[in-house]
């Protein structure tokens, strides 16, 4: 509570008075993402991209999401000036210290690219290492699914309150996923595998579906029933993280030790289910 304290005596000089600032200034980042995810929807083919290596696919990409990138940016920065912007997430850090815009226009490219419909376009205010707010819109799931949050005042899907869902494990969905570069982190990509082996025979299905800011999103509105991830993910994670939290699940790192942008591992479902995970990730070395 002092740090939400703390963060609205700040809000108080500079505009943002405590969630109802924080909301207001939501539904202003909820409409430009929403505009921005049209727009991106209606670029997209349903059929794959025909890229054949790395180049070829990275070229077909920046074409659709330069463009976009480049105007969430303008319009973030619009809407709160005295942000910072955060100007790359696949190494898993941000600034420790400081307000920053982080924004990604094509959360989940890989699906984007492949035609299909799991991607987002996300957007988080951070404030010295904490997200404040945030915002997940996938435009072609389900007509268009937006999630939003603040911290303080609670999460919502598409203006609904939303709270996570008790499961018991047999009947459970989990997801994971693993940062960006992964493969430079001997230790998480071991435990991602020993993880992985661990809560296939302690649920009903893994699955990976996609962005990981929407998957954490999900688990507080009970379409997943936990996530988890090993290595440092902060700038995917924070949007997601902050949705839960504020829905009610329980967010840690792997250990049950409170989760920050700089922590190596990660973990939400609802309060009941999370101990059992704890348990179940406890066997990963």
């Amino acid at each position: 509570m002092n740090e939400l304290n703390e963060l609205n005596e700040l809000d108080g000089l500079n505009g943002l008075n405590g969630p109802d600032g924080l909301w207001a200034l939501a539904r202003e980042v909820e409409a430009v993402v929403r505009e921005v995810g049209a727009k991106l929807a209606a670029r997209r083919s349903t059929e794959p991209v025909t890229a054949r290596t790395v180049e070829e696919a990275g070229a077909a990409f920046a074409a659709l999401d330069g463009p976009a990138a480049a105007e969430l940016r303008e319009r973030m920065t619009a809407l709160r000036p005295r942000a910072g912007w955060a100007e790359e997430e696949l190494d898993g850090s941000l600034p420790a210290e400081g307000e920053w815009w982080l924004c990604d226009a094509t959360d989940g490219a890989v699906q984007y690219l492949l035609g299909q419909p799991h991607w987002a376009v996300t957007a988080a205010l951070v404030r010295d290492g904490v997200a404040v707010l945030a915002v997940v819109h996938a435009p072609e799931l389900d007509g268009g699914r937006t999630y939003r949050a603040v911290l303080g005042g609670g999460a919502e899907l598409d203006g609904r309150p939303i709270a996570p869902l008790e499961r018991e494990p047999a009947i459970t969905v989990a997801a994971t996923s693993q940062p960006p570069r992964v493969a430079e982190d001997p230790v998480a990509l071991r435990r991602a595998g020993e993880s992985l082996s661990a809560m296939a025979g302690a649920v009903l299905a893994v699955r990976n579906l996609g962005p990981t800011a929407l998957q954490v999103a999900q688990v507080g509105s009970g379409h997943l029933a936990l996530f988890w991830e090993y290595g440092q993910d902060a700038g995917n994670l924070l949007p997601g993280a902050l949705i839960a939290s504020e829905a009610g699940a329980a967010v840690t790192d792997a250990a049950g030790a409170a989760w920050t942008a700089g922590s190596d591992s990660f973990l939400t479902a609802a309060p009941g289910l999370h101990a059992r995970a704890l348990e179940v990730l406890g066997t990963v070395g």
